[in-house]
């Protein structure tokens, strides 16, 4: 029926933005650490800084906006989002020292924040109910894709390129998004109580209580992931499969993109335990797999282990916390998943530098898949044994 429609125009443009958002993002990720180093000098804990601090700035901008979204206008935060998103890219062109890139870093990742919890908000309200697995699921392939072609593009500029043409080519892509975003129709929150979400500074006015629980499983299932997206290119020089690396994020969104249509409609129509155990013990695996790896294809084959996993928990994960949200709090929702997927990604990669040294990053990788495992028990107790129990039932337990 028309109602059941996804694929519509809005959908199409709110995923195009957070490709391109998201695409900026990884691209300047595998990159920016070695313009810190060569431009500026910076040891391996301050490029690793400079790497971190952006999704820092990304939490920041999510837990203050995210209270503000079901009272402000929701067009205009992602038109702000999107103009200081652009701007800041564009302050890359400015080599005013070590400092400036740090400040200039935090604040591009509260722009980035800005605007992706504006459109995680957004798609919620224009996905159907009945396909809200499945929806979001698609959305989510775009950040999917972009997880695969940005450090693609990055390394690859950064071999054949100057950094001055990175960063140029991140302004044109800010600036398509704000292009695109103007055609955007956004709805009305159904049921939204005037003036809501905005007055005192409860626990409740940052973040969603219902989505607490699933939020600290992607707070746990991200720290383990950060260690293959800040480390794998540094870990394939360690065992001679550089040329083999750009390709890694290749097959993990080609595992994704395979997947997470049927993975999408399964959550919705069997629910999320069908999709997250399987999804844990291929996380792991792809972990264990990875930390063995001596050729392309045990290496490349961990990145299909890993999208299989880690590629299908950040989606549904997602759509947990939306599913168990009312309507008008489907902004606080979207930032409290963001959040904590946010505070995995972005302090992993400070704290296991820290044990890298100890243990290699083969033996990181071995830890880590240990702890994807002991993850699965986490996730029991916070929302796997109340998948099945009736609404009433899992909010009495909130």
């Amino acid at each position: 029926m028309n109602k059941d429609r996804l694929w519509t125009k809005d959908f199409i443009v709110v995923s195009s933005i957070n490709f391109f958002l998201t695409l900026i993002f990884y691209l300047l990720m595998v990159t920016i650490a070695v313009f810190a180093v060569d431009e500026y000098h910076a040891s391996t804990s301050e490029a690793g800084l400079v790497t971190g601090i952006f999704i820092i700035g990304a939490l920041i901008g999510r837990l203050f906006i995210g209270r503000l979204i079901a009272s402000f206008s929701r067009r205009k935060i992602l038109y702000t989002g999107l103009i200081l998103f652009t701007i800041t890219t564009s302050f890359y062109f400015f080599e005013l020292g070590l400092g400036f890139l740090l400040a200039n870093r935090l604040l591009h990742g509260i722009t980035l924040g800005m605007a992706s919890t504006a459109t995680g908000t957004i798609v919620a309200q224009i996905i159907p109910a009945s396909r809200k697995g499945e929806g979001i699921g698609y959305y989510s392939m775009s950040a999917t894709l972009a997880t695969a072609i940005g450090p693609f593009i990055g390394l690859y500029l950064s071999q054949h390129a100057s950094f001055q043409t990175i960063f140029t080519f991140c302004v044109a892509l800010g600036i398509l998004s704000l292009l695109i975003a103007f055609s955007l129709t956004i709805p009305p929150f159904a049921g939204q109580p005037k003036h809501a979400a905005v007055k005192g500074f409860s626990l409740a006015s940052f973040v969603e209580p219902r989505a607490l629980p699933i939020a600290v499983i992607t707070l746990a299932v991200a720290f383990c992931y950060s260690s293959v997206l800040s480390f794998i290119n540094f870990y394939a020089m360690d065992i001679d499969l550089v040329s083999t690396a750009s390709f890694f994020f290749i097959v993990y969104a080609a595992a994704v993109l395979v997947s997470r249509p049927f993975t999408g409609r399964l959550l919705d129509q069997k629910g999320a335990n069908y999709v997250m155990y399987p999804a844990f013990v291929l996380f792991a695996a792809g972990l264990f797999l990875l930390s063995t790896a001596s050729t392309s294809t045990v290496f490349l084959l961990s990145g299909v282990l890993i999208g299989l996993g880690f590629g299908n928990m950040q989606s549904a994960t997602q759509a947990i916390a939306v599913k168990l949200t009312p309507p008008h709090r489907m902004g606080l929702a979207t930032s409290t998943f963001f959040i904590f997927l946010d505070a995995g990604l972005g302090f992993g990669p400070y704290l296991l530098g820290f044990v890298i040294p100890v243990t290699g990053y083969s033996t990181l990788y071995v830890i880590l898949g240990f702890a994807v495992i002991l993850s699965i028990g986490l996730y029991y107790m916070l929302h796997g044994k109340k998948e099945h129990a009736s609404p009433a039932e899992v909010q009495a337990s909130l």
